[in-house]
């Protein structure tokens, strides 16, 4: 019996760059089920979107640089109401043994989905939310900075 899409379950993880994202897709028992490359452009978002839940169901996806290079598809995935977790960059020892590579780490921040080691909240829009915090004040300038004129002629005692 085939397995249909639909009762397949998937988790996705995107390495984000300046101009492309590297993609994987694995199972949710952790099998490699490939990786692409997508243009930074709306075009590009919705090309990933599609392209991964061509293997079936998307559980999650684990996104590495929400704050910078992810701003925007991590806002366009949003819209689309797909589940993202904040993933931070593999661990040296894992990228020793497979290598550093864009797809490696794109597998990686799917991996860190699927086990629950990235379950941060991606950055976007509004975060931190500061709207109801108080931003601390300023030190005054005479403690962050001493007068050079008293430094200099302490010096010369």
């Amino acid at each position: 019996m085939a397995i249909s899409p639909e009762s397949f379950h998937v988790i996705g993880g995107i390495d984000t760059h300046k101009d492309t994202h590297a993609v994987a897709a694995i199972s949710a028992t952790g099998e490699c089920l490939g990786t692409a490359q997508f243009n930074t452009t709306p075009t590009g978002y919705r090309n990933l979107l599609t392209w991964l839940r061509g293997f079936g169901v998307l559980l999650r996806i684990g996104i590495e640089g929400t704050g910078s290079y992810g701003a925007g598809l991590t806002r366009y995935l949003r819209s689309e109401g797909v589940d993202l977790v904040e993933v931070i960059r593999p661990k040296r020892a894992w990228r020793r043994r497979r290598g550093k590579s864009d797809p490696t780490d794109a597998e990686a921040a799917a991996r860190a989905a699927l086990s629950g080691e990235a379950s941060g909240t991606p950055k976007g829009p509004g975060w931190p939310d500061r709207s109801n915090s108080t931003p601390a004040p300023d030190p005054p300038f005479s403690a962050a900075r001493p007068d050079a004129s008293l430094q200099s002629a302490s010096s010369s005692d």
